[in-house]
C-alpha cells in the first residue's frame, strides 16, 4: 500500500555510509551485517544516528546492486574499516510510503514509477529507501514503513 506520492526538495544531509555493490540476490544476506558493522563503529565514535537505516541506489542494474547502506548522522563519521562519511543528496524527489513486508517493495516501486511517469516527471538514475519501521520495531510485517525516495529530473 502506497501513501499518496508528494513532490519535495531535499537538502543535503550528513550521513555515515558502506558503499556495496553486490549481485541482486545476495542483498539481504549483507545488508543485516552491514547495517550491525555501520551502527557498531557510530556507537564506537559516540555519534548518534539521525532516524532510520537507508539504502542510496546509485545505479541498478538487471543483476547488480551499487547502493550506499547509511544512517543520517549530526556530526561527521571518522572514516573506520568500511564506514566513511556520506551524503542523502539535495534533489527535487518524489516521495512516498510503502506500508507492508520488505518483499512487497518491487511492485511498490512499480507503482509508484508509473505514477512519476503518469504525472509528468522524468526520474533521476538514482533513488533511496528509508526504513522507517521494520523488524527492529515490530514483528508484524503489516506495520513496516519504507519511504521511497526517486530524484526528477528537472
Amino acid at each position: 500500500m502506497l501513501a499518496t506520492p508528494q513532490i519535495i526538495q531535499t537538502t543535503v544531509e550528513t550521513a555515515a555510509i558502506i558503499h556495496l555493490t553486490v549481485p541482486r540476490n545476495e542483498m539481504m544476506k549483507v545488508f543485516g551485517p552491514a547495517a550491525g558493522e555501520l551502527m557498531a563503529t557510530l556507537a564506537k565514535q559516540g555519534i548518534a544516528p539521525i532516524g532510520a537505516i537507508f539504502a542510496h541506489h546509485l545505479t541498478m542494474s538487471a543483476d547488480t546492486f551499487d547502493f550506499e547502506l547509511g544512517v543520517r548522522v549530526a556530526a561527521p563519521v571518522q572514516a573506520a574499516g568500511r564506514v566513511t562519511v556520506g551524503t542523502l543528496p539535495e534533489a527535487k524527489v518524489a516521495r512516498t510510503v510503502y506500508s507492508g513486508p520488505y518483499e512487497g517493495l518491487p511492485a511498490a516501486w512499480g507503482e509508484f514509477s508509473a505514477w512519476i511517469k503518469a504525472n509528468g516527471h522524468e526520474p533521476a538514475a538514482d533513488l533511496w529507501e528509508i526504513y522507517s519501521v521494520g523488524p527492529q520495531s515490530t514483528p508484524d510485517p503489516a506495520g513496516w514503513r519504507t519511504e521511497l525516495n526517486r530524484p526528477l529530473k528537472t
